[in-house]
Formats: structure tokens, sequence, C-alpha cells
């Protein structure tokens, strides 16, 4: 079964990235040491390439294979799985290739890269089963395709604004340095959609300076993303995965710190370092000026700001695994006025296997927010449908 690239919904990876939308670059110098949670192998039967490595990290490598061909989770797996989570086991043709591919490359990046990673799945494939060995002459005098902001660190451009003048604009549009600080905590609620899926209802908490807990309440149960931060979780009905609840490991923590940071932005000069201003460039016919740093000193923070309003209207960062960098977007669009700051009450959140649409109705500042909100979930019941 085939899906179109944008239509890839993948409803194991899905329905376990949904919940872990926060998948950013590594451990920021000084952070605390990271619960590496539970390894593949353990929690999954027959793993046998893709051993020593967390849950969250081998979902985030299925993802980037299933974008890598434009699949979903079956062109690998039996059909029979998509009843019944033991059949994701099984071997079949696909699934011994992929092994096989991964040890190519794996050979390739060291012969010839000196072990560096230089090619991906994603450097051959580009979307299809298989190669393409023939260039494409509609392809060559055709639209010339966008550039994605490059997943290194790139140097600043010459005589380029200074970023932290364009940080300052930021903090100044959305209400000041004075008036973010008034702001310790929020409650917000809305309307939440994953690809594809029903429009449902969602709550949010958070505390200054980062924590945060995300309530999606769907058709088969809650599902909840929390980060108290240093630590953080995700739990989901057993429905949608057959791992319940499972720790964030790597990325997903460094990403959950950062969404945390920009939730109470006034600390983004401390968090994303070695800022640089880069080449600007256009976010829905609007004139952006892009500034880039790094939370770890390795991999790329990349921050749009709006050239007119001076607000933020897109982050984008990478996390890494075990085959490549996973990218997560985020755009930031609807600020509306809380407390005398400026918030946005729409989220469109996009990754390598599903994009998450988040619709802010309601936003409350300086509510009362128990320190359990951010404790590590327990399992949610799931409302099985009878029949």
């Amino acid at each position: 079964m085939k899906f179109a690239p944008r239509q890839s919904l993948l409803f194991l990876i899905v329905a376990f990235l949904l919940n872990t939308l926060f998948v950013c670059a590594q451990t920021p110098p000084g952070a605390p040491t990271q619960n590496k949670g539970l390894m593949a192998e353990q929690a999954f039967k027959n793993v046998k390439v893709l051993k020593g490595i967390p849950v969250d990290e081998f979902m985030a490598t299925m993802g980037f294979f299933s974008s890598s061909l434009a699949e979903n989770c079956l062109y690998c797996h039996v059909l029979e799985s998509a009843g019944d989570w033991a059949k994701f086991g099984e071997d079949n043709a696909h699934k011994n290739r992929a092994r096989g591919m991964i040890a190519m490359v794996n050979n390739i990046n060291k012969t010839y890269f000196g072990g560096r990673r230089e090619i991906t799945c994603y450097s051959c494939h580009r979307g299809g089963q298989k190669p393409k060995i023939t260039p494409s002459i509609a392809e060559l005098y055709g639209p010339v395709p966008p550039d994605d902001t490059p997943d290194a660190m790139v140097k600043a451009l010459p005589k380029a604004t200074d970023p932290n003048k364009i940080i300052d604009k930021y903090i100044a549009a959305i209400g000041g340095t004075d008036k973010i600080a008034t702001i310790k905590t929020f409650y917000a609620k809305g309307i939440y959609q994953g690809f594809a899926d029903d429009r449902v209802p969602y709550e949010q908490w958070g505390k200054a300076p980062n924590q945060h807990s995300l309530v999606v309440h769907g058709g088969s149960g809650d599902s909840t993303t929390t980060f108290n931060g240093t630590a953080g979780w995700t739990a989901v009905p057993d429905t949608e995965r057959p791992i319940q609840v499972a720790d964030m490991t790597g990325g997903a923590i460094d990403g959950a710190r950062l969404d945390g940071e920009l939730f109470f932005p006034s600390r983004i000069k401390q968090v994303v370092k070695d800022m640089r201003t880069l080449l600007p460039t256009t976010i829905n016919d609007r004139d952006v000026v892009l500034v880039q740093g790094t939370v770890d000193g390795k991999y790329p923070v990349d921050l749009y700001f709006d050239e007119e309003t001076g607000l933020l209207r897109r982050s984008l960062r990478y996390a890494d695994t075990a085959v490549g960098f996973a990218p997560t977007q985020v755009d930031y669009e609807d600020y509306r006025d809380v407390a005398g700051v400026k918030m946005p009450f729409k989220r469109t959140i996009y990754w390598l296997d599903g994009r998450a649409i988040v619709e802010t109705s309601e936003i409350q500042a300086n509510v009362a927010v128990a320190d359990a909100k951010f404790a590590k979930p327990t399992a949610p019941k799931t409302n099985r449908v009878s029949k």
C-alpha cells in the first residue's frame, strides 16, 4: 500500500509522535543527565539492527524511513500488523531489505567519509521506493524547489543585522521584558487536530521558566505530553501504541525544554547560543529574517521573525536518530493579547511523518497550576467502543 507523500500518516508512528511533539536538538552543555529510557530491543520483538537506542529515538527512526520512501508502516510490516501489535515483529522481504540498507549506508559513510553521516536513506530515495537513476527533464527545467534551512550551522551574512537586535525587537513586539516576567503560569484550551484526524479538545498548562503539559482528549482516550523542566514523558491509550507511558530522551527532552522557553520567551538569548543572522526569506508571503543558533553547540535551531512586526513566525530544529536528522517545524500565527503579552493562538507542528494543528480558543495567565500537572503521567484509560 503506497500513500502520497503528504498522505503518509503512519498510524503507529504518528500515534506515538503526535504525543511527542517537541522534538529538537541534543542536550545542552551542563544539562542534567537524562534518563535513557527503555531500549528498543526491550520494548519490541525481533529488533536486530537498531539496538541500543531508546524507544522514542527508535520511533523517530521509523519516521525517517517512512518519509524517505513516502510509505506507511505496512510497507515494511506485514498487513496483519494493522490489528495486532505483535505482528509488527514478524519479518518480511521489505524489512530484511531495510536492514541491509542500514548496513550498506553505514559502510559507505565509514569507508568514504571517515564515519561521518554524509549519506542517508533520503540521499537516494527522495520520496520513492527505488532511487532514481536517470535525470528528469521536467525537474531540470521546472520550477526551482525552495531550499530548506541547512541542517548545520552556517556562517553569518557579512554586515548582517545583529541577531540580538532582532531578538530585542521580538521581545518588545510581544510586550517587553517586564511584562513577560509578570506571567508565571498559564492555562490554555482549544482544538487539536492531527493529520487526517478528528478535531478534538485539548488543554495545556505552563509554568515559568519552561514547564508545560499538554492533554489531548481524543476519541480513544486522553493523550498526555509532560515536561517538568528536566524530564519528560508521553502517555497514550493502548490502542495507539503498545507502550502506553514512555520516557522522553535525547532530542525529545531538548525540544520540550526549548518549546517551554518559547512559552515564556524572555530567556531566548540565554538558551539559544552562538546566534547569527542568515538570508531573509518569506513565510506565507510575509518577509521574515532568519536567526540561527544552537542549544548544544552541535545542531542548529532556526528562528524566523517577521521583518515588519518582529513576531516569531517559525521555529525549525533537528534531532538525531539512528539513520539521520529528524527536523521539526512549528509555525506560529494569530497573536493575541494575554495579560499584556502577545501569544500565538495557533500553532502548526510538522515533522517527518505527521502534522498537528493546535488552535487555541482561550489562554488564562497566572492561574494556579499544581506541580502535579508536570509529574510523570499514568497510563490513560482507553475509551473502547463496544460492538
